[in-house]
């Protein structure tokens, strides 16, 4: 199997239990910190077009979301979600996962990633 691509926040826990079953699982992959390395306005969009759009792929749990002012919480193009996310990284959800034939995945749960990577 060829490597998993990874990007998420080194510091979330739930990224942390995804590299760690990858590891335990002997699934090769590469992390990426999207914090340190800002994600391009294309790949976010394609995310968002495979996920069903951008509201799969923004968290709207997180403590980002529910601090943003009311009138933040309602883009309705591509370049207003891309302007959210690019000044808060953190409202992508963790971690985003890229298999080798390129299907994405957000979150980790157990389950998925064994029906996933066996």
């Amino acid at each position: 199997m060829n490597t998993v691509r990874l990007y998420g926040l080194k510091n979330c826990s739930t990224c942390h239990k995804a590299t760690a079953w990858l590891s335990e699982h002997g699934v090769a992959f590469e992390f990426t910190d999207y914090r340190d390395h800002l994600l391009a306005p294309d790949t976010l969009r394609a995310w968002a077009d495979e996920l069903g759009g951008w509201p799969k792929l923004v968290n709207r749990a997180s403590m980002t979301w529910r601090n943003l002012p009311p009138e933040r919480k309602t883009p309705s193009t591509d370049e207003q979600w891309l302007e959210l996310i690019a000044e808060f990284p953190a409202l992508v959800r963790r971690p985003v996962t890229i298999d080798t034939q390129g299907g994405v995945q957000v979150g980790f749960s157990d389950k998925k990633y064994t029906e996933r990577f066996g």
